[in-house]
């Protein structure tokens, strides 16, 4: 990979914990998460009209993979409802690459490599460290980020296909936020009844922003994306627990334990494994 795709893939896992935290620093996570929705809407959407528009086949990627955001959104706002970012995001993030190693493998037959082995138990071993043991992530928030990881390593796999049958990474990634910034709101509105925001509350400000960082968070990835293998890509974004674990202790107040660390820096080691083992 170029030094440009590896300093975008990077920026991309900084942009991405920092969003997580805003996010779980909020009182009302659901309502937090779909008012920044709407800064990536609206930027996206001129976006979406100065690009060419994506090749017919990649609709159908663009549509599944606004869908399994929403998915991923509801599921997320839970874990962090009952889990601490230096807990939740870790396994979140962890468990994606290590379903993609093993998905293959159950349904291809093909043997891991030597370093998908090392990467898989480096995962698994990191967020094991994580779900026992003294200050261990409450089996709640455990279910929903492994639930959550599910669906990240699906629609991280539709993108990685979709990008390329649009043609153009810029309109693939402002028709996934326009498609996912529509559905959210809907699916706020089922659940609540009733979304209010006032643009005069710091609250709706500072929404709004935080979704600005999560436009360019996804967007740097899709790019990266069109430009170099999903695999690494998608593994050196992972290095985002680590940054994720030194926010929540900045940040948040949340503790810094030593095994916290070192889970961390072994989730992230073996997911960069298994990516360039990809």
């Amino acid at each position: 990979m170029s030094p440009l795709v590896v300093g975008l893939a990077l920026f991309a896992a900084i942009m991405h914990a920092t969003w997580n935290a805003f996010l779980r620093s909020g009182a009302d996570r659901l309502w937090t998460v779909t008012v920044m929705s709407f800064s990536g809407t609206i930027i996206a959407i001129p976006f979406a009209f100065a690009f060419p528009l994506p090749a017919v086949g990649a609709w159908p990627y663009i549509a599944l993979s606004s869908i399994l955001q929403v998915g991923y959104t509801f599921f997320l706002v839970a874990a962090y409802r009952h889990g601490q970012l230096g807990q939740v995001y870790p396994i979140v993030r962890g468990t994606a690459p290590l379903l993609v190693t093993l998905g293959t493998f159950l349904l291809t037959g093909l043997q891991p490599t030597l370093v998908q082995a090392i990467g898989v138990t480096m995962v698994a071993a990191g967020i094991m460290s994580l779900a026992l043991g003294r200050g261990r992530a409450s089996w709640t928030s455990l279910a929903f980020a492994f639930t959550t990881g599910v669906i990240v390593a699906s629609y991280g796999t539709v993108d990685s296909i979709g990008v390329h049958a649009a043609q153009h990474a810029g309109a693939y990634a402002a028709w996934v936020f326009i498609g996912y910034g529509t559905l959210l709101p809907l699916a706020f509105l089922l659940v609540r009844r009733k979304l209010v925001v006032d643009l005069r509350s710091v609250e709706t400000r500072k929404a709004l922003g935080g979704g600005i960082v999560a436009l360019v968070s996804y967007a740097l990835v899709v790019i990266a994306f069109s430009m170099g293998p999903a695999g690494p890509i998608t593994a050196l974004r992972e290095t985002s627990v680590v940054f994720a674990i030194v926010i929540g202790w900045l940040f948040l107040g949340e503790k810094l334990t030593w095994l916290r660390i070192a889970a961390g820096l072994v989730v992230a080691a073996g997911a960069i494994c298994l990516g360039y083992a990809g």
